[in-house]
């Protein structure tokens, strides 16, 4: 009896060492992917194949009042498991109305501190932080502030997709879906500077009839398309309309039948009686287009590279998967956090766009 009772004791001993010497490596791996973390980008911790990520995911998001924002640029499998999908504007009111503890933004840079400028309270995290924005990047903030200063009597209406520090030299924020009526809404004597994309600024101009002062930049995914290629897809589609975003360059615009935000191109595509469509923008929205409607022939626009789908893709935006999905909720980490001085600053712009929208 004493034997057998040894040898449970001696398996108990030997089973208690071998959790804690595997609990003592896995914490040497997430301790080391952490030093690691601002060279990477994200969390680069192995996970076992035999993870279900979608049930991981939706457990972990429950546990900690976790709420995931999306963007319809991101792949489908992110877009399903997110609590919310949208475009810029809807994802900045879902983020400012959150009751959830802990905000993951399935998106971009300027996307997650958007959010923590709305929440400073809360833990807002993204998948990888080095998933950025060639648009945002096109406006470096020292060489913006000495733009603004060379012109102080105008004011800045800056996009959103911009980094916090320039959105704390701006007087008011816009989107796609809104820029119009933000424009609108300053008074036709006061000049404006309009910042930092300018195929979206020269749409504007052209839409609202104000003369502004447009910031050199761009999306090099919406300038990806190309016209030819586009024109001779037409031919080949001549029923289907052309569905293009603002952010694109004016001669794609110009043949479009619909231009508009990303949510308001599904619902244009939605609402409208056509059975095809030539989508020009980020390929992304295809995945929540199609729900909408999976009846329609959904086309995506060619763009300049010979692709295999013939289409465009955000790189930024595919920066971001499953695996690091699950492990940013897990460890609660790669945080974004924004300086409170600029924070503050942000803030006010941003507040001011988010009420002129529910007008």
């Amino acid at each position: 009896m004493n034997r057998e009772l040894n040898k449970n004791y001696e398996h108990l001993t030997l089973f208690s060492h071998g959790q804690v010497q595997t609990k003592m490596v896995t914490d040497e791996i997430v301790a080391k992917a952490t030093e690691r973390l601002q060279q990477k980008g994200f969390l680069n911790i192995p996970v076992d194949k035999q993870v279900n990520l979608a049930a991981e995911i939706t457990r972990l998001k429950k546990e900690k009042n976790a709420v995931i924002l999306a963007h319809y640029y991101q792949t489908p499998d992110i877009q399903d498991i997110a609590d919310y999908v949208g475009d810029s504007l809807g994802l900045s009111q879902q983020a400012a109305a959150t009751t959830a503890d802990m905000i993951v933004f399935a998106g971009v840079h300027f996307m997650g501190e958007t959010a923590k400028i709305l929440n400073p309270h809360k833990k807002v995290l993204l998948p990888d932080l080095k998933a950025g924005c060639s648009l945002a990047e096109s406006a470096p903030p020292d060489l913006f502030k000495k733009f603004k200063d060379q012109h102080p009597d105008h004011i800045v209406i800056t996009y959103i997709n911009c980094t916090a520090e320039i959105k704390a030299m701006s007087d008011i924020i816009c989107t796609s879906a809104n820029a119009e009526k933000i424009v609108n809404s300053v008074p036709k004597d006061q000049p404006i500077i309009f910042a930092p994309d300018k195929n979206l600024g020269r749409y504007l101009i052209n839409k609202t009839g104000r003369d502004m002062l447009l910031w050199d930049g761009a999306c090099i995914v919406h300038e990806a398309f190309a016209i030819d290629k586009l024109l001779e897809l037409h031919k080949q589609h001549p029923k289907a309309k052309i569905v293009a975003h603002p952010e694109s360059e004016t001669h794609i615009l110009k043949v479009a039948h619909y231009v508009g935000s990303t949510t308001g191109m599904i619902n244009f595509v939605k609402n409208d009686d056509n059975a095809e469509y030539i989508i020009a923008t980020e390929a992304g929205i295809l995945h929540q287009m199609s729900k909408e409607v999976p009846h329609k022939t959904l086309i995506p626009a060619p763009s300049h590279e010979d692709n295999t789908c013939a289409c465009s893709e955000c790189a930024f935006m595919r920066m971001n998967t499953m695996e690091k999905l699950y492990l940013c909720l897990k460890y609660e980490l790669p945080e974004i956090l924004v300086p409170e001085d600029i924070r503050q600053k942000a803030l006010i712009p941003i507040q001011r766009m988010l009420e002129i929208s529910k007008n």
